[in-house]
């Protein structure tokens, strides 16, 4: 246990983030921790696939290759690494970890945690995994481990674990975790807390290679975010707004170790690429942990249709009707058309001159979206509308996985940290919970008084970041001053937002206000089906819903202009 600030960074904010990441990160400044996020619904359906084909796969095999030159660098160094690559073997990665420091000659202490898979608590699912925790990191890392790896645990975890070993916090420490827990979560994404995918990137160019984040984290669980000297990209209030924003709810944020108020985060600049966290609440978590199920959905299929120059509304016509007839003696359980008009008057290319029309279907039967389906599209060749012809002929089908979050006690999940020395302990359930329930309404500002409007895009003065969780969808949006904030949290209500976002007309959209943050968080119930790997939208990770919703016109005043 010490009071001195624990320095941890990020490497990984997905399977497939840079592969030198890790060496960058090492060389560049000062840390004593490296975390690497690589976990997300649908990777965890990709690594079950991965599974079903070889046994000792289900991990994330571009980790061991970023070893391979780190390794001993990490170990040089004394920076410790933990990371979620491990995917649904966590045992078979630090095996694998083992046998490459015992290749490379580097006396490395591996040590592992598992009890997420509770698979054959569920049949017919391809993986169900509870989101777990990070004291079984801590107990790891207390144990003298230099590498933890893990399977299915929280984002945050990857940074609560290191900092309760780090600082000796116990379960009771709600303050304490959920400060780490927000700095976890700004950290999890990589370079999105360092100018990647920011919605003000002409102000600050974030460059090429934005530098991965770091956090300075103290006893008290305030930090301090930033990044290594000279690296890319910058960190600002703006940007670790964003990211606080994304792919959360309510002003709880809950976890298995606590539920942070995201509410109470206080924000402030402490210099040059310098934001501090501070203010943050904590109160026990909830009795029960989340499990993310992923299972086969099915089949599918799909093509797109090319429409160019005149009469595309007609020609779709033509071409829905024309399969329709053709599959009318089998038709697929589900068949959804979206015609996107990318196409204009006059165009000085062909390309500008083409709207898309895509067709999807789905079936619980191979055959029924296969070769009946492609065959269909294709035969029309040469007996549908003027300019016919499809961006790809459809395959034979594929099938599809869909996602659904359950809860179970978290008692009934064997949460083990497995120690350098292969004991096994078991981390024990938190003594106290509480129900996760919704937050009053906070008090609004005062609007801002009556003055002239100016129609224009409601980006000009907000910025948003939009995520996905399972079929949902959040999108997150900020003001940077005080009277943008008197202006936006009148004016962007729930009815306010489903008229600027159609697509969310008939569905459930509930309102966060964050006033710390000048904040709302709407979440979108349904708008992506059953969630990535259903692919039920043209955009199924809702990963530009916020840039949609920013490029809508309304009426700004002129004094934000």
């Amino acid at each position: 246990m010490t009071a001195a600030p624990l320095r941890i960074g990020n490497f990984s904010g997905f399977y497939g983030d840079r592969a030198d990441a890790l060496r960058e990160t090492l060389t560049g400044g000062e840390l004593d921790v490296l975390t690497g996020d690589y976990l997300a619904e649908l990777t965890m359906l990709i690594l079950a696939r991965d599974r079903m084909k070889d046994p000792g796969a289900g991990y994330a095999r571009t980790f061991l290759r970023q070893l391979e030159d780190t390794l001993g660098l990490a170990h040089e160094r004394g920076v410790r690494i933990v990371t979620n690559a491990g995917g649904i073997n966590p045992a078979g990665l630090a095996d694998a970890v083992r046998a490459l420091a015992g290749r490379l000659g580097i006396p490395v202490r591996v040590a592992h945690v598992e009890g997420d898979d509770l698979t054959a608590r569920h049949p017919g699912s391809l993986a169900a995994h509870a989101y777990l925790g990070g004291f079984g990191i801590a107990e790891c890392l207390r144990a003298g481990a230099d590498l933890v790896v893990t399977g299915r645990v929280t984002d945050a975890a990857l940074v609560t674990g290191p900092a309760a070993a780090h600082f000796g916090w116990g379960p009771a420490d709600h303050d304490r975790l959920a400060g780490a827990v927000v700095a976890g979560h700004v950290l999890e994404c990589g370079t999105q807390a360092t100018g990647g995918n920011y919605a003000f990137f002409r102000e600050k160019d974030p460059g090429p290679r934005p530098g991965f984040p770091v956090a300075e984290i103290h006893a008290d669980g305030s930090s301090v975010v930033t990044k290594h000297p000279g690296t890319g990209g910058f960190v600002d209030v703006g940007t670790v707004t964003a990211q606080l924003l994304y792919e959360t709810g309510g002003a709880r944020y809950a976890g298995p170790d606590t539920t942070a108020r995201l509410d109470t985060v206080r924000l402030t600049a402490e210099g040059p690429d310098r934001v501090r966290i501070d203010g943050v609440r904590g109160e026990p978590p909830p009795p029960a942990l989340k499990v993310g199920l992923n299972r086969l959905g099915g089949f599918r299929n799909e093509v797109v249709f090319v429409l160019t120059g005149l009469d595309i509304e007609a020609k779709a016509d033509l071409v829905k009707e024309q399969m329709g007839r053709a599959l009318a003696q089998s038709p697929p359980a589900e068949a959804r058309w979206e015609l996107v008009r990318t196409d204009r008057p006059d165009a000085p290319t062909q390309e500008a001159a083409s709207a898309l029309l895509r067709l999807v279907v789905r079936d619980p039967s191979p055959e029924a979206v296969g070769r009946a389906f492609s065959g269909a599209a294709v035969e029309l060749a040469l007996a549908s509308y003027p300019g016919f012809h499809v961006l790809a002929p459809p395959g034979k089908g594929a099938p599809y996985g869909v996602f659904e979050g359950v809860y179970v006690p978290q008692e009934d999940v064997p949460h083990v940290a497995v120690l350098p020395d292969g004991r096994r302990v078991p981390v024990e359930p938190p003594r106290a919970t509480a129900a996760l329930d919704d937050v009053p309404e906070p008090a609004l500002p005062e609007p801002l008084p009556p003055g002239p409007t100016v129609r224009a895009p409601l980006g000009r003065v907000a910025g948003a970041r939009s995520g996905d969780k399972g079929g949902d969808a959040n999108v997150g949006v900020w003001v940077r001053s005080n009277d943008a904030w008197r202006w936006l949290a009148h004016e962007l209500t729930v009815a306010r937002f489903r008229e600027l976002i159609p697509e969310a007309a008939g569905l459930t959209v509930t309102r966060h206000p964050l006033p710390r943050l000048r904040a709302l968080n709407f979440v979108v119930t349904g708008i992506l089906g059953e969630g990535v790997a259903s692919q039920a939208r043209f955009d199924p990770q809702a990963k530009a819903l916020g840039e949609w919703l920013r490029s809508r016109h309304v009426d700004l005043p002129e004094v934000l202009l």
